[in-house]
């Protein structure tokens, strides 16, 4: 037993969550969505953080877009970017199920396009989880940064890529992409941050 299959083990199935899941993969889409501790980490992340507007760039099937929902104030809305319109309707489908389907937004295409329009329409948002394609991670980052109000928290999924991260001889774009990202992450003085090495790995800054 691994030490994420001990933690998991302590909490009961979240039905919602179970639901969510098989829904993804019953439309045979890829089985990628945050592990379940980091699930309810971005709840309790986004409930402590108070946050009201959030940004999530990769909706998957919903199951992270709920874990945020969950968390946000009262009014709170959850502007979700997918580059795939399919995707994005599956999303809405578990999301509205789940009883959030009035707090969330999708923007459908290039995510890099969408963070243009965004920072142009003058959005600000308190919550940013990036969970989309390892290329794009600087890119993103920058752009949450950019889109953030002060306090905001930004938080990105699988950094270490399933152990390719810390493999020297792994020299892929998406591999050197995701090392600029957590180097980013560590050092950039705009924020304050950690990474978590469990499951595969999450980086959450702080907006100074």
């Amino acid at each position: 037993m691994t030490d994420e299959q001990y933690v998991d083990g302590l909490y009961g199935e979240d039905e919602q969550l179970v639901h969510t899941k098989k829904g993804i993969a019953d439309r045979g889409m890829p089985d990628i969505s945050i592990a379940d501790g980091y699930g309810r980490l971005l709840t309790m992340l986004a409930t402590m953080s108070g946050a009201k507007t959030a940004l999530e760039i990769g909706a998957l099937g919903g199951y992270s877009g709920i874990c945020i929902a969950r968390g946000l104030a009262s009014g709170g809305l959850l502007t979700s970017l997918e580059l795939k319109a399919e995707y994005a309707e599956v999303a809405k489908t578990h999301m509205t199920e789940a009883g959030f389907g009035d707090s969330v937004e999708y923007i459908v295409g290039d995510a890099r396009e969408s963070l243009v329009t965004l920072r142009e329409e003058g959005r600000k948002f308190d919550f940013f989880f990036i969970d989309a394609d390892k290329e794009g991670y600087p890119v993103y980052l920058e752009h949450a940064i950019v889109l953030s109000n002060s306090g905001a928290i930004i938080i990105g999924d699988n950094i270490l890529l399933r152990g390719r991260t810390t493999d020297p001889a792994k020299e892929g774009p998406s591999v050197k992409a995701v090392r600029s990202f957590n180097e980013q992450i560590a050092s950039d003085k705009r924020l304050m941050s950690t990474v978590l090495p469990g499951y595969d790995g999450l980086a959450i800054a702080i907006v100074k």
